[in-house]
């Protein structure tokens, strides 16, 4: 099955080699890597460029913001098999792909899912925040909880069924988006228990108090928009177990850097 792995960049000269670098490492061979370069200025598309031979497919143009970047990648995407890797993100080891790709077959489920790290932008190594997507469950999305999105991969049928992602969100389609195809259990998905993804910290939903406060908000828009009782109250107790999330970083392996 061919994996196609969608990431877009804007303005992102000093990691998106990493990302890229990342994919090319894995030991599954069908893998299309789409990037989408939403024009940056400041030197990424050369960056790109320089490792032009392991991408299948680039576009450098401007967009409406990175969930129109998003989609338009899930428009080039030709694989049975999709997932996103941000320009900040890299994963974990060289077989994320082949793990993916052996489970989604065994299991014959629409989508899988893993874990995920927040770690300093100075020192991969360093571990911030541990996310862990083993209790997912649809009835916690009105906690505002959904699975680690890096680590999402999901059968192009499941985007071919329910859209892409809603443009108007600044911060929150993804969720919304995890909301819409999650909710009544409308699709089957396995947890696959490893830590699938790095994610630098420093990301958009996590930069400052207000981009958190639009986060949640958006949070119970998508929530009120496809039906699904919830309110700030209890969106925001889903805090203290990302506070667990920062103690069990204590107690979790250094993560393996070897794709790089």
């Amino acid at each position: 099955m061919k994996v196609s792995i969608i990431t877009v960049v804007l303005n992102n000269k000093e990691t998106v080699k990493d990302a890229i670098l990342s994919v090319g490492s894995q030991d599954y061979n069908d893998i299309e890597h789409i990037v989408i370069d939403g024009k940056s200025m400041d030197g990424t598309r050369s960056v790109i460029d320089k490792y032009r031979d392991r991408l299948a497919v680039v576009i450098s143009e401007s967009d409406n913001g990175i969930y129109d970047a998003m989609n338009k990648g899930l428009r080039l995407a030709s694989g049975e098999i999709i997932g996103f890797l941000n320009s900040d993100d890299l994963y974990t080891n060289k077989n994320v792909i082949s793990d993916v790709v052996s489970t989604l077959s065994k299991m014959k489920v629409d989508a899988v899912f893993g874990d995920l790290v927040f770690v300093s932008s100075t020192d991969l190594n360093h571990i911030d925040r541990f996310y862990h997507s083993k209790n997912f469950r649809p009835k916690l999305l009105s906690k505002g909880i959904m699975p680690a999105h890096p680590t999402l991969f999901l059968r192009k049928t499941v985007y071919e069924k329910y859209g892409y992602f809603k443009t108007d969100y600044h911060i929150a389609a993804d969720f919304e988006f995890a909301v819409r195809i999650f909710k009544d259990n409308n699709i089957s998905y396995y947890y696959i228990p490893k830590i699938m993804v790095k994610m630098r910290t420093g990301g958009t939903s996590t930069k400052n108090l207000k981009s958190n406060w639009i986060l949640n908000l958006e949070v119970l828009r998508a929530c009120r928009e496809n039906g699904l009782k919830t309110n700030l109250f209890k969106i925001y107790s889903k805090y203290p177990g990302k506070i667990l999330g920062l103690i069990n970083r204590e107690r979790t392996i250094k993560v393996d850097t070897g794709c790089l």
